[in-house]
Formats: structure tokens, sequence, C-alpha cells
């Protein structure tokens, strides 16, 4: 009793001793962190010809440590990016970056609002385009509205791998995929489609031209038709679908505050369209619905996978050093951006991961909507959609 007795006398002194402030005492360490001096950017984002503001796009730089400073244009094209500063890069983009991105220098005032010149706020194609001329559509009249280029290509270039590979994007308007078309090209054009989707090429189909991903010559009235890239389990389309106007919600929080409404009507102008039957809700995202029923209209995914799929260098990517990555924002908020490769390391030392926030990790974007594409027309504000699809491909 007595040796625990001295024991317990023993460490109080220890403890009394430590705590005394003596010359052996650990020093106090003052907290030298001071906060990052910050100012605002202001800007307006455009497309290309300065005729269109873009909406939704990303507008983001770093402090000295890579910590992201970030915020989005809202539908006007307006932004205001609280900045570290300095001298600093500003990236805008959207999408992921990978097709239509900005880089601008600028020098940030602390605690002032500089204003950025219209001239360097457009946003660039990175991306190579390449449309399939339609019966019925002309996105190629939208991309051009935007400032944009894309290069015609026909059905027997889809046949060919080597000529769909220098292309990043590859619009499909309703009709192109024709019943007249050689079908011995088929094969070889849904196994080329397949190769470029899972390689990172990304592609827009409207209306008839689902046939492209589930198979069919032309309009479909049958699920599993032989044919298409895209498995029969995740999408069946009939051309069933009546004539006239379609009352529709915008489905997607980022798509709606690009639009800047979440409501819109649809003509669908011909005697038929295709109607989505059924699809895989863990493979697609639904983008636009129909209001009353909740059917289905415009869906995307980033999920093709498929095995034996060879490696094939696509569009840009072998050439640009930009790499994509997935960046958590406060409130848990993961957003995908293309950075410039130097970087990286950084930001990967910082939590983000290298590829984008969902999907496959080398899949392109399928889009498809039941409605038509034409610039001129009864569309409404589905040509303002369309603008966000060929953006955000």
């Amino acid at each position: 009793m007595k040796k625990h007795y001295f024991l317990i006398l023993l460490c109080v002194f220890t403890l009394l001793t430590n705590c005394s402030g003596g010359d052996d005492a650990p020093a106090v360490t003052e907290n030298t962190n001071t906060a990052v001096k910050t100012g605002k950017l202001t800007g307006k984002v455009m497309s290309k010809n300065g005729t269109k503001p873009i909406g939704g796009a990303s507008v983001f730089t770093f402090d000295d440590k890579y910590k992201i400073y970030y915020t989005t244009s809202d539908s006007e094209g307006n932004f205001t990016l609280d900045a570290p500063a300095g001298n600093r890069t500003i990236y805008i983009q959207t999408g992921n970056g990978t097709n239509f991105r900005t880089e601008i220098s600028a020098v940030v005032k602390d605690n002032e609002t500089v204003a950025l010149d219209a001239n360097q706020t457009k946003l660039n194609q990175v991306a190579k385009i390449a449309y399939v001329k339609g019966t019925y559509d002309k996105i190629e009249d939208i991309i051009q509205i935007l400032g944009y280029t894309a290069t015609e290509i026909t059905n027997n270039d889809l046949a060919n791998m080597t000529t769909i590979s220098q292309y990043d994007i590859i619009f499909l308007n309703c009709g192109s995929r024709s019943s007249t078309t050689n079908p011995a090209l088929y094969t070889a054009i849904d196994a080329n489609l397949a190769i470029f989707v899972a390689n990172g090429g990304s592609i827009y189909a409207s209306d008839w031209d689902v046939a492209y991903l589930v198979g069919g010559t032309t309009n479909t009235n049958n699920c599993a038709l032989p044919g298409g890239f895209v498995p029969d389990s995740k999408l069946c389309s009939k051309n069933i679908g009546s004539s006239g106007n379609v009352a529709a919600t915008v489905n997607n929080a980022g798509l709606t505050s690009a639009l800047g409404f979440n409501t819109l009507n649809l003509d669908y102008d011909l005697g038929a369209w295709q109607k989505i039957i059924n699809y895989d809700p863990a493979y697609w995202e639904v983008l636009v619905k129909e209001t009353s029923s909740n059917d289905a209209l415009m869906i995307r995914t980033n999920h093709f996978a498929a095995t034996g799929i060879p490696v094939t260098p696509i569009g840009n990517a072998a050439n640009t050093t930009f790499v994509t990555v997935c960046v958590t924002l406060p409130g848990n908020i993961q957003i995908s951006l293309s950075v410039p490769q130097a970087v990286v390391p950084f930001l990967v030392a910082l939590g983000a991961t290298v590829g984008p926030c969902s999907g496959a990790s080398n899949s392109g974007y399928i889009y498809y909507t039941t409605f038509h594409n034409h610039a001129s027309g009864n569309i409404g504000n589905a040509g303002v959609i369309l603008q966000y699809v060929i953006l955000n491909l």
C-alpha cells in the first residue's frame, strides 16, 4: 500500500513540475496563419461569337496551395468569383471541361472587384465535332449559331473507325440512320460507336436516331431489335408518340440553373415520334420529363462499358495536357473538371480523384432526346436546351 502511495505522489509532483512554466517546458507556438486576401472577379460567359450567353458554366481558380475557388454562371452568363489576390489563371468550362474551355490570366486585387473584358470570357471550342446530316433535323445550324464549327460526315464514315476517332463529339440528326443506307454498314457502325464512346467520345442522337443506340434501320417499333450498341436491357423506345405540344419539366438542377426555367412546352411537329417505353434508371439520368406522366423525354449516360473494347485514342485526348478530376466542394458537392496535368498531384493530395465523379472512368456521354433539334420551326425553349446539350457533351 505504501508503494502505491509513493507512486501517486511522484506522479502528482511530475505533473506540477511540467505545468510550472520552467525553462524546460515546451514553448507555446503562436498561430501565424493569416486569412487569405481575396477579391472578386465579375464577367459574362458568352459563346465564341459573342452572341449567346452561356449558363451553367464552371468558373474557378486556385490559390497558392491549390485550394479551389469556384462558382457558376447564371442563365444570362453572369458570374461573380471570389478569388485569392494575386496573379491567377481563371478557368471557364462547360461539362467536365474536355470539349469547351477557356483560360484567362487575371490580377485579383485584395478587397476589390475587377470586371473581366467580354472578349476574355468567350467559351472556346476544344473538341473536334462531327455531324451526320438528317432528314428532319439540323443540329449543325445551332452549333453554327453559337459560333462553333462541325464537320459533316456520313454513315460510310461512321463505318470507318480511323475517320471517326479523330472527333470528340458526333451529332446524329433524326433520320440519318435510314433504311436506304447499305445494311452491311450497320454492323461496323454499331461496333465503332461502342469503341468511340467507351474510349471517351460523346454522341447525341435525336428521335428516330435512337436506332443507332438500340438497333434497327430507322424508327423502331419494337424493343430488343437487332443491332445498336447500348444493351437492350438499358433502353426501349417505340415510334408511338403523338404529334402536338407536350408540357415538360426539367428534371436536373444544373440544367435548370443554366436555363433559368424548369417548365416548358415541347412541340412534337411530326406525325409520330420515338417514345421511351422503359429505361434503366441506374444507367440513364433523366434531364427532361413529361409533366403529367413523368415519362422520360431527354436522357443521358456516361456509364457505357463493354468487354473486349480495344483501347483507341479519341479526338484531342492524345494531344491535351488537361486531365479530368473530381473535386469535392464545401457541402460535399462533387464536380468534374479539366485541369492542367501539372496541378493534378497537388489536387489529389487535397482529396481530389482522377477521373469523373460518376459514370464509367473512360466513358463519354450519350445524350438522347425524343424531340427535335432543328434551329428553325416550333421547338421553342428546346433550342436553349439543345445549346446546353452541345456545350455539355
